[in-house]
């Protein structure tokens, strides 16, 4: 009996599509399950859940209408309390007005009264989870998935956060998470012996979506699964307690190509890749599938492949929003009588808007456009890269195997340098990739767990002098430590023993404009940092403000000399009075306080907030641009990305970028 599955990703933004959602959808499509896909906001699906019901009614009412036609009308019925506008529209003449109104007026009710809720349509729904700093979102989307199960039985949670807090969610909400991975049969369903995590990715869910993943066209994979150290930050040990050295990939990679068509890259999601004995295998393994030292990659024809999937039923719902795309994407590269018949073509088949867009109407429009879209597509040969995304084990490292990464497109060799007991072994593993004419390199800094401020600008500084020494580039992505489990972990408010909140605001100040980078340029990193420890100590405890906008402050209004006297200027007596104030980072009501009037002096230029200056800061939207084009025009910066936003702080008026080293596992 066919099942209707639903797959949900909570509303949060990330830079990975949902691997397992990925697995679980070419499951239930092994055994022949409807499998819906989404992502955004909940009330939003189930109001198209509501209007698809109303349409498929209004079909049968009267099929003379063009329903499809009248797919603005009817949402924004259901949406109205008034329906008063009913009177004015274009049933006016048909017989069956009566019964149309009492439709419309009937899932109107279904909707705003809430009434779906009391008829839930999905068989089973699953709910994938991530950060554990996502909590308060997560168990929302859980709670509103409640509404949508049949039986609550079949509501399955699963993922990151499900396995670091499985009783917290389950107090929570009720529901029993599964913990780890789905790598033995009737894990889900005890009637066959299918094991998820072996299943190749089905990449069509992401079509049904509004939201991009920034990965693009690549290849998702691992070689290995799991980790030898165990690392008391990492939830690696939690989720992935057992090493495999080697994982079956080919027929993988080979089962995506055949339906969904070759990708650009491949993304490597493994832990700790290096570990493996067999690495030599793997990449063997990685040039056998395309990637070898100047592979070059040319994008297959995407809309036959969507009209050919649509053929073979292989989800509808994203292959008609895909070729929507897909043409309409053409169309600005078209000219004269070949875009007027083009164009023509789409009218003819109700094809100009996706609402009134249909399958067979694209099958019936591509033996017509086939030939001109193969023509002027994109066929531009592209470089293929390889991304050990979870980055390297430095202590692993030797010079046979940087050779053997040398022999694929690697770009970049992530290698992790989370704290500085790993100097000499960080260092000799960037030198290898010296050696190996392995250029482009980014790195994981890991704070706020058990090292000092000093560790972290150490090890920054570390990164520019290897830069200048070796003529090569080292992006370095300072992340966040937030604890695995407890409560500290459903938040970002954790401070490490070593830190403070001044710190931690002060290092996120001085990252947001560049969205987390710090670049291989020793001009910025003195500027940014400081040159010396001295420096950086001062940048510390200046105000967020005068950090954020340094060219305002220190040239225009001279406010950074000023505090910098007053700062320099405290008796040993006034820096015990003022340093725990600082380090606070409690500014609102600072006069009460201190009584002391040096102190006093100093703490106004904490009261300068970042809403009160007007970003015109030349330099500020300089860098920002910078970085913007940067990391807009580098899919692998971007891919180092947390996309782990703050919000807006009304406090402080700015975006703050925020690192959590839950990313890196």
């Amino acid at each position: 009996m066919t099942k209707k599955i639903l797959l949900l990703e909570p509303n949060y933004k990330n830079k990975y599509p949902p691997i397992g959602l990925m697995k679980i959808a070419t499951y239930h499509r092994m055994l022949n399950d409807e499998v819906t896909f989404f992502k955004g906001d909940l009330r939003s699906f189930v109001f198209n859940q509501v209007y698809s019901l109303c349409f498929n009614k209004l079909q049968n009412i009267d099929s003379n209408i063009d329903w499809l036609k009248q797919q603005k009308f009817i949402k924004e019925f259901i949406k109205r309390k008034n329906t008063d506008f009913f009177d004015q529209s274009v049933f006016l003449e048909s017989s069956n007005k009566p019964l149309i109104k009492e439709c419309l007026n009937y899932y109107r009710n279904y909707y705003i009264g809430g009434k779906y809720k009391n008829e839930p349509s999905w068989d089973r729904v699953y709910v994938s989870t991530l950060f554990t700093f996502y909590w308060k979102i997560t168990i929302e989307t859980i709670e509103f998935a409640k509404a949508l199960v049949k039986d609550l039985k079949e509501l399955k949670i699963g993922g990151v956060m499900a396995s670091l807090l499985p009783q917290e969610i389950e107090k929570s909400t009720g529901i029993k998470p599964i913990e780890g991975l789905l790598d033995k049969p009737k894990i889900l369903d005890t009637h066959n012996d299918i094991i998820i995590d072996d299943l190749p990715l089905d990449y069509s869910i992401l079509d049904e979506i509004d939201y991009k993943y920034p990965t693009q066209s690549a290849y998702f994979t691992f070689m290995t699964k799991g980790c030898t150290r165990k690392c008391a930050f990492c939830s690696v040990p939690k989720l992935e307690p057992t090493y495999k050295s080697k994982i079956p990939t080919l027929d993988k990679f080979k089962c995506v190509n055949q339906m969904f068509g070759e990708q650009q890259n491949l993304l490597l999601m493994d832990n700790n890749v290096l570990a493996s004995p067999h690495f030599y295998d793997i990449i063997r393994e990685i040039k056998e599938m395309g990637f070898y030292k100047g592979a070059t990659y040319t994008e297959p024809n995407q809309l036959e492949i969507a009209i050919r999937n649509l053929k073979d039923g292989i989800n509808d719902k994203a292959y008609i929003k895909k070729s929507f795309q897909l043409i309409h994407k053409l169309i600005k590269r078209l000219r004269g009588k070949t875009a007027l018949d083009y164009y023509n073509y789409l009218d003819k088949f109700d094809l100009l808007e996706l609402e009134t867009t249909t399958k067979e109407n694209l099958i019936k429009v591509y033996p017509k456009i086939s030939k001109t879209y193969e023509q002027l597509r994109t066929k531009t040969p592209k470089q293929r890269f390889v991304d050990f995304n979870q980055g390297t084990d430095c202590r692993y490292i030797t010079d046979d195997i940087m050779k053997l990464i040398s022999e694929i497109p690697i770009r970049p060799l992530r290698i992790a340098f989370d704290y500085i007991s790993l100097k000499e072994k960080y260092i000799e593993a960037i030198k290898l990739a010296a050696k190996y004419e392995i250029k482009e390199l980014s790195n994981y800094i890991l704070y706020n767990f058990q090292d000092s401020p000093n560790d972290l600008y150490n090890r920054l500084k570390i990164n520019v002098e290897l830069c200048e020494n070796l003529n090569i580039y080292i992006y370095s992505f300072p992340m966040k430590y937030i604890p695995l489990y407890g409560e500290e972990s459903k938040n970002r408010e954790f401070i490490g023993k070593k830190w403070n909140r001044k710190f931690i605001r002060a290092i996120q100040s001085i990252l947001n404009v560049t969205r987390g980078i710090v670049s291989p340029g020793r001009n910025f990193f003195e500027k940014a940092f400081g040159k010396n420890i001295s420096e950086y100590h001062e940048l510390l405890y200046m105000p967020e403000t005068y950090i954020v906008y340094r060219k305002i402050f220190e040239e225009e209004l001279g406010y950074t000399k000023i505090w910098r006297e007053q700062f320099n200027n405290l008796s040993k007596d006034d820096w015990i009075e003022a340093k725990p104030i600082i380090e606070s980072n409690e500014f609102q009501d600072y006069t009460s306080k201190t009584n002391n009037p040096k102190v006093l002096k100093l703490l106004k230029h904490y009261s300068v907030k970042n809403y009160d200056v007007k970003k015109d800061d030349i330099a500020f939207k300089k860098l920002r641009r910078k970085y913007d084009r940067l990391i807009k025009g580098d899919q692998f910066l971007n891919l180092t990305i947390t996309y782990d936003f703050e919000n807006v702080n009304k406090s402080n008026g700015i975006d703050t970028f925020r690192i959590h080293v839950e990313e890196k596992k």
